[in-house]
């Protein structure tokens, strides 16, 4: 039970922005009542109270860590709250994968609003390990309360062109009174009207200002999101001191190592230091969430559950506490969560693999390929033709034009791994892969040889489920992910230890990106444009077809 107490501090309201020294009293979970202290300003001597902050757009599972030990990480940064599309788990064991997020999440005291999953499968055009059907997202609706809305439509040709399916889907949501959450990389002008039109109310995938901007117009809320791999804070950010009302944090996608060190108090310190109006970044970071999306968080009014958190002043936001319905459940940089058990549960069934397998003969001599470039903290990719490099009637690795090979294998049943070319991973040696990949979750690899690539995923299979980073001369670290081959059964920050060791290998195999593994799992994301690789093959995400590997 959550004790029952007061606290002296400079309160923030949100609703009449304003920041005056009171003592907050605190009974069965709720704030009873706020007596302001008579003082007109803030007193630099008090610590800050103020809403915890929410994040309001993130897959749990890309922290490789259940709800439960998400949680536990979380708090110690002030978030009291997540819209967490469970997506990422639906593909790999559909609704059920969605239950098993609600059952960790009830674990912990923290509010979690998990979404229906929209797209299971995500596309045709990948072998994904379950289907949620409209059928499905209504019983989720009905039966948990928790499901508060519906997770990102990331079929936006099919909004555009109200496919009948998509837009039942768009319509059950509507029915039980739940936002629809967009998915829309680069869509602008009239298509962005249409898109938000037909019901989708965020977009969390703008690129730029311009496209942010016609969203906004088109009646959309756009998310700053800032995550482990695809950040566009700089890009969004100037827009916030006129759109504040209409905008929100997210962070997408979180590894480990990054979720130890901060979460959305990051973006709020960076927003503020750019000379961002310190209460309009609080609204974006606390109330917004929590309006658009209907959370029960408290907002520090009275009457509200007592959901807040402390900081030391409201430059460097250092969290010295948070709380949670009247229940304090981090202090100084320390979690108070205890751990609790970790179920497993998993959908892994392919065989071992052989160097062979990833052979790509060469039809003559000389051949030309196609070659995808990623880019260090962007999800999109670029196409290049490149000359091959090719030995013995084989396509090899050219290691000197850093165009490595690409495989995708896989995960739910025995078939033929998918082999193409990319650049931008400078390894120059060895091979990571990983049982991440969005959106199907099939094992993605990458490696500068055929031995390498098969022992990468060989671990991954071993382990039903992780990230592995391995060198020719046998250096091995592998980090097992047996829920879901998704995420980890163990305490967060081993985790966080472990991922920090495979990441660190994978840096000294030759990767300048700061986030290899999370980079690699979006190569097999086919929504996002533009050249991409599922287990069936090389994918065009621009003509939405799949064209060969080799021109």
């Amino acid at each position: 039970m959550p004790a029952d107490f007061q606290l002296l501090a400079n309160v923030i309201n949100l609703f009449q922005n304003t920041i005056m020294p009171a003592t907050l009293h605190v009974a069965g979970g709720r704030i009873q009542r706020i007596t302001p202290t008579g003082a007109t300003s803030p007193d630099p001597a008090l610590p800050y109270a103020l809403p915890g902050f929410v994040d309001a757009h993130v897959h749990v599972e890309s922290s490789l860590l259940v709800p439960s030990e998400f949680a536990r990480l979380a708090v110690v940064h002030g978030t009291v709250a997540t819209v967490s599309d469970p997506h990422e788990i639906g593909n790999v064991l559909g609704v059920a994968g969605v239950e098993y997020m609600l059952k960790s999440g009830r674990q912990v005291p923290f509010k979690f609003c998990f979404g229906a999953p929209s797209c299971v499968p995500a596309t045709p055009f990948e072998t994904a390990g379950a289907e949620i059907t409209a059928a499905d997202i209504e019983r989720l609706f009905r039966e948990h309360p928790e499901i508060g809305y519906l997770a990102e439509m990331m079929n936006w040709p099919g909004v555009l062109h109200r496919d009948e399916l998509v837009m039942e889907k768009i319509r059950l949501a509507q029915r039980y009174g739940r936002p629809v959450d967009g998915h829309a990389p680069g869509l602008r002008g009239p298509d962005a009207q249409h898109y938000a039109a037909a019901g989708i109310s965020t977009d969390h995938e703008c690129f730029t200002a311009e496209e942010a901007l016609d969203k906004l117009a088109a009646g959309m809320k756009i998310l700053i999101r800032e995550g482990s791999a695809a950040r566009n804070f700089e890009a969004l950010i100037d827009l916030l001191p006129e759109h504040y009302e209409q905008m929100m944090f997210c962070s997408d996608d979180k590894h480990p190592d990054t979720l130890v060190l901060g979460h959305i108090n990051q973006l709020v310190q960076r927003a503020v230091a750019r000379g961002q109006d310190v209460l309009k970044v609080l609204r974006v970071a606390c109330r917004n969430p929590v309006e658009h999306y209907k959370l029960p968080v408290g907002l520090l009014r009275e009457g509200d559950p007592a959901d807040f958190i402390v900081v030391n002043n409201l430059t460097d936001f250092t969290v010295q506490q948070t709380y949670l319905r009247g229940e304090l459940v981090a202090e100084s940089g320390q979690t108070l969560i205890p751990a609790v058990p970790v179920e497993v549960v998993n959908n892994f069934n392919t065989a071992p693999v052989r160097p062979e397998d990833f052979q790509l003969p060469a039809p003559q001599p000389t051949a030309t390929v196609r070659v995808i470039e990623c880019f260090d903290g962007q999800l999109i990719t670029a196409r290049h033709d490149v000359p091959a490099r090719v030995e013995g009637g084989l396509i090899l690795p050219d290691l000197t034009r850093d165009v490595l090979k690409l495989t995708v294998v896989n995960r739910y049943h025995a078939a033929p791994p998918a082999v193409a070319f990319i650049q931008g991973f400078g390894l120059q040696r060895g091979a990571l892969a990983s049982s991440v990949g969005h959106d199907s979750h099939n094992i993605t690899a990458v490696g500068c040889d055929d031995e390498s690539l098969a022992r990468a995923v060989n671990l991954v299979i071993e382990a039903r489920g992780g990230l592995a980073a391995v060198s020719p001369d046998g250096q091995e670290i592998v980090l097992p992910l047996p829920v879901a081959g998704l995420m980890s059964d163990q305490e967060g920050y081993r985790v966080a230890e472990a991922y920090t060791a495979v990441d660190a290998l994978a840096k000294q195999l030759g990767s300048p990106l700061q986030a290899p593994f999370m980079t690699l799992s979006f190569m097999a994301l086919l929504v996002i444009p533009s050249l991409k690789l599922s287990d069936k093959g090389l994918f065009d995400g621009e003509a939405f077809r799949f064209v060969e590997a080799v021109v």
